[in-house]
């Protein structure tokens, strides 16, 4: 209750602060190469996805504590997809056709959105929002890791191999090793780090499979995200009941959940992926634990001791020195 309260203060400064950013024009997130000016520059865009992204695991707290984590996932798909499809029919775009791309889109669906949105949802109801916002941060790592065997093409350097074993240092940090994991739920954190594994999986099937499948992002996207509600909307009823009241404000929290964290925030994304490139957009990567560790902290009033950002920060610099480039 004590944090319901605390949310009930910030979810609606949260909401109108990020409308306010992205709202007037946001859904320019194009496919194309083309640069027609856009209502906000980049940078505020881009501080605009960092917050809206770093408020997501604040957002699952909240929603959590008044329904089911499956019902929260549905929701936040749900309001997600409406969002994109929304932008397909101002831009005029159509679902992707073909029996195989829909099937390759389905396992996306779970191993990007379905799965891991799933996965947080249930960590937190044991582990605080800021933990679970730097177990996220370990994607680049996992992604590391992975590609020692699954992507052949992408041989790592010596310094990107580094980064990995830095950027699991500063897990273990994160979680107190020294300590014997004391005062920490396991399988709450290990939800939230199977998640976080789960992004460069997906992402890794994603280029195997439907590289160059001549659809639009956008459409790709909007129907990713049509698949997995489909996914949560078999799943949820048989694992959770109908609540029998629906409070306000953790539903509040779901729809902003999809609607900004979700479906808006993909299409933020996209336009600063066509405007400045993907590297850069991939840089926002780096400020959503701090974001989300600071709106734990500040907000919730979760506890934050000494190992949690030093942890984090050891984590984000082995997470940067894996996405760095070889010099030729």
């Amino acid at each position: 209750m004590k944090n319901l309260a605390c949310a009930k203060r910030w979810l609606c400064l949260i909401v109108v602060i990020m409308s306010t950013v992205t709202g007037r024009r946001a859904p320019a997130a194009t496919t194309t190469t083309s640069r027609r000016p856009t209502a906000l520059d980049w940078r505020l865009r881009f501080g605009a996805l960092s917050l809206i992204w770093g408020f997501s695991f604040l957002l699952i707290k909240v929603g959590t504590e008044g329904y089911a984590p499956f019902q929260v996932t549905f929701g936040r798909l749900l309001f997600g997809t409406a969002v994109l499809a929304a932008a397909m029919v101002v831009k005029r775009e159509r679902l992707p056709r073909g029996a195989r791309t829909w099937g390759h889109l389905a396992v996306a669906a779970f191993l990007l959105n379905a799965l891991p949105f799933s996965l947080f949802a249930y960590s937190e109801l044991t582990i605080p929002s800021t933990l679970a916002g730097i177990c996220n941060a370990t994607s680049p790592l996992w992604g590391m890791a992975l590609s020692l065997v699954a992507l052949s093409e992408d041989r790592p350097t010596r310094l990107r191999v580094a980064g990995l074993g830095i950027g699991f240092l500063g897990v273990l940090t994160v979680l107190g090793v020294w300590q014997g994991f004391h005062g920490l739920d396991a399988t709450g954190t290990a939800m939230a780090l199977l998640a976080s594994l789960s992004y460069p999986i997906g992402w890794i099937y994603v280029r195997r499979t439907l590289a160059g499948a001549g659809h639009s992002h956008l459409s790709m996207t909007g129907a990713q995200l049509l698949l997995a509600t489909a996914q949560l909307a078999l799943v949820t009823p048989l694992f959770t009941t109908l609540p029998s009241h629906f409070p306000v404000i953790p539903l509040l929290a779901i729809v902003a959940l999809g609607a900004l964290g979700t479906g808006l925030a993909m299409l933020i994304q996209y336009g600063i992926v066509a405007e400045v490139g993907p590297t850069t957009a991939q840089m926002v990567t780096y400020f959503i634990p701090v974001i989300a560790t600071a709106a734990g902290v500040a907000i919730l009033g979760e506890s934050l001791t000494w190992s949690t950002p030093v942890g984090a920060v050891v984590v984000l610099a082995g997470a940067a020195l894996t996405q760095a480039k070889a010099r030729r």
